[in-house]
């Protein structure tokens, strides 16, 4: 007896659409190509049209359906722009995940307003603002998945928090309201929350290779993340197969957070 039938549909995305934000590094373009290889067509919305491009052209050479647009999302104009060009290009999307985000920590006494503002447009009212353009969409035709990506620290402190953590734990709590709303509906919202991954988000962090090591031994793994780490809790998230988990905050780190 052969399991690939049945895998291929119990977490196929044939037919699915997906809009990744900050899906040209890190963690979001490891989702994104997953979602795309798993038969998604995936719109990647970042800033960088060179980084996008290169996304969309190895996602090509996978024989992936993917395009990308170039969009600031700190700003609520610039949010609702990116959404409407991503709909032009495969439609509706089915699955919406929000990776793109800003990690600016200076020390709580020397936080201003301009970094406070910038911190939440970004990693908060730009999820807020796609979610309420395509989540409603999605309870309508009975089937959608909203994924966030946060933090450690949505959970704890540590390593200047700041207005970072502030942040990623109202994701957190959009996430539940997201899924108290649509759930009924066949919308499920969820979060997925790393350790310490070597992304260009955390660049400050990974150019200390004392803090690294440590990261990496409090772990149960005994590693830091990759980005690739990420790739099959964003497809069974994304997928049929979560269809009865919602409202949850599921940890890819290693063991980190239970140490």
């Amino acid at each position: 007896m052969t399991s690939h039938p049945y895998l291929s549909e119990l977490f196929s995305l044939d037919g699915r659409v997906a809009v990744v934000t900050g899906g040209s590094s890190g963690i979001g373009r490891a989702i994104a190509e997953a979602l795309a290889r798993a038969g998604a067509s995936v719109v990647v919305v970042a800033r960088k049209e060179a980084e996008l491009a290169a996304t969309v052209a190895e996602l090509a050479d996978h024989g992936c359906r993917a395009a990308w647009v170039s969009a600031d999302l700190s700003t609520r104009d610039g949010v609702r722009a990116a959404a409407e060009k991503a709909v032009e290009v495969f439609g509706e999307p089915d699955i919406l995940v929000n990776s793109a985000g800003i990690n600016l920590r200076p020390p709580m006494g020397d936080l201003g307003e301009d970094v406070w503002d910038t911190t939440m447009a970004v990693n908060l009212e730009a999820p807020y603002l796609l979610g309420q353009r395509f989540g409603p969409g999605m309870a309508e035709r009975g089937f959608g998945r909203i994924i966030h990506i946060t933090s450690q620290q949505a959970h704890r402190a540590f390593v200047q928090s700041g207005a970072y953590g502030v942040s990623k734990g109202a994701l957190e709590s959009l996430a539940r309201s997201q899924a108290e709303a649509w759930s009924p509906y066949g919308v499920t919202c969820n979060t997925l929350v790393p350790g310490f991954v070597m992304t260009p988000l955390n660049a400050r962090l990974a150019s200390d290779p004392e803090k690294v090591a440590a990261l990496a031994a409090r772990t149960m793994v005994g590693r830091n993340g990759l980005a690739e780490d990420f790739a099959g809790a964003a497809v069974f998230l994304a997928s049929g197969a979560s269809a009865y988990v919602t409202g949850q905050a599921i940890f890819v780190d290693g063991g980190l957070s239970v140490h």
